[in-house]
């Protein structure tokens, strides 16, 4: 049994982007979920782990991590994958697509937020719906824009996978989820299907849990 824990839930898109760095990496590790639904993640036990109450937490080298960017470039610091590139002007390139995403339209969109919404509304539903269309349609319109740069390559930034690509893949899930209307997105949808036929995130990709 690896020594490598990550702590996380199945539809997280910031659980899957440190998925696929492990898999990247070809990490063994032991994922245990935390049900964000059942409020799994505001328990005693795993607050110990996070007091943010969040996924994702990674146990591995004999650390706690969170903050899936922050894991993700310390995996990049300590294996040296190449998740950031070497240059410092390639680094901030990625670091701002990659927080284009996570910082940007994640931020807006994650559980707690909608939660929250939807006590303030009459039909949560109808509003949880229309926000997730505007606010994760509208970043990626954005992002679409900020891939037309000449350091684009095959994939977000040249022509390998970056952590940039990493938080990419999971919100074009979301899109999808959500039933964002992304046809006008050619760059995105481009390298999305790019990744996503790569083994690493395939495997990462969401699958509900199996009862037993």
């Amino acid at each position: 049994m690896s020594d490598t824990v990550l702590f996380d839930y199945w539809r997280s898109s910031a659980s899957y982007r440190v998925r696929i760095a492990l898999n990247m990496l070809g990490e063994d590790f032991r994922a245990v979920s935390i049900d964000l639904l059942a409020k799994s993640q505001k328990s005693e036990e795993h607050l110990a782990r996070n007091p943010q109450g969040l996924v994702p937490v990674l146990d591995i080298d004999g650390h706690v991590f969170t903050q899936s960017l922050a894991i993700i470039e310390y995996l990049d610091e300590t294996r040296h994958p190449g998740f950031l590139p070497a240059d410092p002007v390639g680094r901030q390139r990625v670091r701002q697509l990659s927080y284009a995403i996570a910082m940007e339209i994640h931020a807006v969109c994650n559980t707690g937020v909608i939660a929250e919404l939807m006590t303030l509304v009459d039909d949560g539903e109808a509003a949880r719906d229309a926000w997730m269309r505007k606010f994760i349609g509208d970043g990626l319109a954005a992002f679409e824009k900020l891939l037309d740069h000449p350091a684009t390559g095959t994939f977000c930034h040249g022509d390998a996978p970056t952590m940039a690509d990493f938080c990419l893949v999971p919100q074009v899930y979301n899109a999808r989820r959500w039933n964002v209307d992304v046809s006008g997105l050619p760059r995105v949808l481009d390298i999305a299907g790019r990744c996503e036929a790569i083994a690493a995130f395939a495997k990462a990709r969401p699958n509900p849990p199996t009862a037993h």
